[in-house]
């Protein structure tokens, strides 16, 4: 099984006006064959595709129509979709910002989610200061609403004070969302793990309270349909004989 790719497509700068097509091939998950727009001619990065260069560099009209497509047609229909979806594409939304630490002794994170679009920023400082010493970046990722979220760590030296520190989100456009780093702020999974012991106590105690008051009725049901024992006195045995006539 092999598989075959093909990706194209055009860009363009809202203020500088200047556009970019690209059509290329890829092979097996390898570049195979790409088109220079500018020179009109293929590309073979692999020398299994000279053979098909040769071939589509001598094919002359299929070259001239993809270049006026590229320059002309393609960038219209993407004028269009921008223009159409410029109320979803320009938007810009916040996010919601909070802290989250596995242990007293893991680093801090401040994870900011729900926001767009995606090129924003999200840093430490402390006093007021950017810091980078032991702040760790995430990526950016996607949500599946079409916003997005990342994370930036940092691990928080010995006895140092909390409240010198903030993590700070930038978005272009929108003014810094800043958030001062308290300690009744930060959720951890001991806190959870704590919760989840009582709740684990509660249910325990209330199936052994269950099981007790079933094992009670279960013995008082079954003691009263227990016959009476046997009298193993003698002389109790005696006065219960029946009484014999002469």
């Amino acid at each position: 099984v092999h598989v075959f790719q093909l990706m194209y497509g055009c860009e363009w700068d809202e203020e500088t006006e200047e556009v970019k097509g690209y059509r290329q091939y890829g092979y097996d998950g390898e570049d195979f064959i790409a088109l220079d727009l500018k020179k009109g001619l293929w590309i073979a990065p692999k020398p299994q595709a000279v053979i098909t260069k040769h071939k589509w560099d001598h094919e002359r009209a299929n070259t001239e129509y993809l270049k006026n497509y590229f320059a002309t047609e393609c960038p219209e229909w993407l004028k269009k979709y921008y223009n159409s979806g410029r109320s979803s594409l320009m938007r810009k939304e916040s996010p919601s910002v909070s802290f989250l630490q596995k242990s007293s002794s893991s680093p801090i994170s401040c994870h900011a989610t729900g926001f767009y679009p995606n090129r924003a920023e999200l840093l430490w400082r402390k006093d007021g200061e950017e810091i980078h010493e032991g702040v760790e970046k995430g990526q950016i990722l996607p949500n599946n609403d079409g916003t997005f979220q990342m994370s930036v760590d940092l691990q928080l030296p010995s006895g140092e004070e909390m409240q010198r520190y903030e993590c700070v989100f930038q978005l272009s456009g929108v003014k810094d969302q800043i958030t001062k780093l308290e300690k009744t702020k930060i959720r951890t999974n001991e806190e959870s793990f704590g919760q989840m012991m009582v709740i684990v106590g509660v249910v325990a105690a209330v199936i052994l309270v269950v099981l007790a008051v079933s094992a009670f009725i279960l013995y008082k049901k079954k003691n009263a349909k227990r016959p009476p024992s046997p009298v193993e006195n003698k002389e109790v045995q005696q006065q219960m004989l029946p009484e014999q006539k002469a």
